[in-house]
């Protein structure tokens, strides 16, 4: 039973708050116990003021008394609503963190491209969305009170078994038993249902797709603003429907509950206007009793559930998060250092890689040598394995058989990290930072002149003044093409081969750049990048023949290996690809010329 408290999403949940800041978590529980108190406290004070009237006593003792509880139970709910925010705040910024640090931590990729992992996550990532429950620091205040109320409830039931240890329990249980019958009607359950999480996630891509600035030219040019509209109105409707129908499925102890909760009342009410008529229950002690039964109502379901139980059905998903992710995302680290690799060579050894996502075996006994400080540049057709070289080398995955060597050391004996910053790697989905010109160039800082060195050799020289945010959100701020953005990611390579590093990946950099701008750019990049191992993968064959060497990859293995002339000369694989796309280059430029 201890085992299953404690595995539980709420006692987990709890389990939080002094995870994330101790004081206030102390503070918060401090209040509860006060605010639990005062109702039967109340209660007796105002009995102690009836009786000193019935008397003919003085007043003012216990009027002050009751005016006393009175203030207290009224004020400490705002104080104890501010505390809650904070907690709330506090614990929600710890569990982004976590959350956070689950993706970011695993040195490698799997644990992202893992689909069962991307379900967890987006679930995991609803405790704070006000989906299945508001965020934490709007719903920490609500709990507070819910837990100051069931406290209240024990304590008025204690104070009930003073007349009659049978009605404390009678009413308490009769209250208590509603959190049974009504379960299933929590607000979380009805949101959390298998239909209504589907209906959810088309509605909320409709909502985006009409409000969100990507599609908007789309929208207006094509006239879609009624079909958008329409669209969203009737998944909308129909997610209604079906929260409708879970409400309606889910109330059907609602008929017990009336009736447990009808029974156990009129048993003690009854039992208290007996004595009362009878003379055996003095006014005094009728008017504390009546108040500690009505008290122990605040055992029942109510909203407490909603806001208590559907904060904490997110969290457990989000602390094991971790755990999985690192399980997946593993790829070990070594210790030697990587200072000056490569010198000689890098070299794929009968090297096998089967994707676990998939199963699809990518790389069979691929075996390729790259001389240090010379081109390469790698082509061949989609899922060829082009991609998979690159994460390999880049240590986003180990192969499951054989190595991944630098100077005849496998790299998976370097330290990681050390290895890594040896590479600077443009990948055709970079990432465009809604940051400084400056911070895109150079996210981990450097000399101002290495900065614009490198924008001037990536041909960005004249885009935007260093200090410019990229991206029209901000005041300020500016955009640019897609063409330009890849100009700046090629300056944040060249920037880190300036500051130390020498392997050089381009993973269809210049996918957005026409066939003279990617020849032009590549040049660029041969010339800034003499002293260091450029690797290139590319579908675009005016630009890889400038290469030193160039690698024709077909199902995972090397079918061709040489330079531009030498493989033109061998007129097999390369040559007809080529060919291919020489001829659809000249046609369109005649085409152009023509217009």
């Amino acid at each position: 039973m201890i085992d299953r408290i404690r595995s539980s999403p709420e006692w987990r949940f709890l389990a939080v708050f002094p995870q994330a800041a101790r004081g206030l978590s102390r503070g918060w529980w401090s209040f509860i116990a006060v605010r639990g108190l005062l109702p039967p406290a109340f209660a007796i004070a105002t009995g102690v003021l009836i009786g000193a009237v019935q008397r003919h006593a003085g007043l003012a003792v216990p009027l002050a008394v009751v005016g006393g509880v009175f203030v207290a139970m009224n004020a400490l709910g705002p104080v104890h609503g501010t505390v809650g925010s904070l907690l709330g705040a506090r614990s929600g910024a710890w569990l982004h963190d976590r959350l956070m640090a689950a993706t970011i931590e695993p040195p490698g990729l799997a644990h992202l491209e893992r689909a069962d992992l991307g379900d967890e996550l987006a679930r995991a990532r609803e405790f704070d969305q006000g989906i299945v429950a508001p965020p934490l620091e709007a719903a920490l205040p609500y709990i507070a009170n819910g837990f100051s109320e069931i406290w209240a409830g024990l304590a008025s039931a204690v104070l009930l078994a003073t007349y009659r240890w049978w009605a404390a329990l009678a009413l308490a249980a009769a209250w208590t038993a509603t959190h049974r019958l009504l379960k299933d009607s929590a607000m979380w359950r009805i949101f959390d249902a298998e239909g209504v999480v589907g209906q959810r996630r088309h509605v909320d891509y409709a909502y985006r797709l009409a409000v969100e600035s990507p599609g908007a030219k789309e929208v207006r040019l094509f006239g879609l603003s009624d079909w958008m509209v329409e669209r969203f109105t009737r998944l909308r409707r129909t997610l209604a429907d079906l929260l409708y129908h879970e409400r309606r499925l889910r109330s059907r102890g609602l008929s017990w509950s009336l009736l447990v909760i009808g029974a156990g009342n009129v048993l003690v009410f009854g039992s208290l206007a007996r004595g009362a008529m009878n003379g055996t229950l003095p006014l005094v002690r009728l008017v504390v009793y009546a108040q500690a039964a009505i008290g122990v109502a605040s055992l029942g379901f109510g909203e407490f559930d909603w806001w208590f139980r559907g904060s904490a059905q997110p969290i457990p998903r989000l602390l094991d998060l971790g755990r999985k992710m690192q399980e997946a995302g593993l790829v070990a680290t070594g210790t030697r250092r990587a200072d000056g690799l490569p010198s000689r060579e890098i070299r794929f050894e009968h090297v096998r890689f089967t994707y676990p996502t998939t199963g699809v075996t990518v790389l069979e006994g691929f075996d390729l040598a790259i001389p240090a400080g010379s081109s390469l540049a790698i082509v061949g057709p989609n899922g060829a394995g082009k991609t998979t070289l690159a994460k390999l080398l880049c240590r986003l995955y180990d192969p499951q058989d054989g190595s991944v060597q630098v100077d005849g050391i496998d790299i998976r004996t370097l330290d990681i990290d050390a290895w890594r910053s040896r590479i600077a790697a443009v990948f055709q989905d970079f990432v465009r930072y809604e940051l400084p010109l400056r911070d895109n160039v150079a996210p981990h800082g450097a000399p101002e002149d290495e900065v614009t060195r490198a924008l001037e050799r990536a041909g960005a020289a004249d885009l935007a003044p260093n200090d410019t945010i990229l991206s029209r959100a901000y005041e300020g701020g500016t955009d640019l093409s897609g063409g330009q953005w890849q100009r700046i990611a090629l300056a944040r390579a060249l920037c880190a081969v300036q500051t130390g590093a020498g392997v050089v990946l381009l993973d269809e950099p210049t996918a957005q750049l026409d066939v003279r701008g990617e020849a032009e750019i590549f040049d660029r990049i041969l010339d800034a990048t003499k002293a260091v191992t450029t690797i290139l993968i590319s579908h675009r064959f005016s630009t890889v023949r400038h290469a030193d060497r160039i690698c024709v990859l077909e199902h995972g293995r090397v079918v061709e290996l040489g330079s531009h002339e030498e493989l033109i000369a061998l007129n097999q694989r390369y040559r007809t690809m080529f060919d291919l796309q020489a001829s659809r280059f000249y046609e369109e430029e005649e085409e152009v010329l023509e217009a």
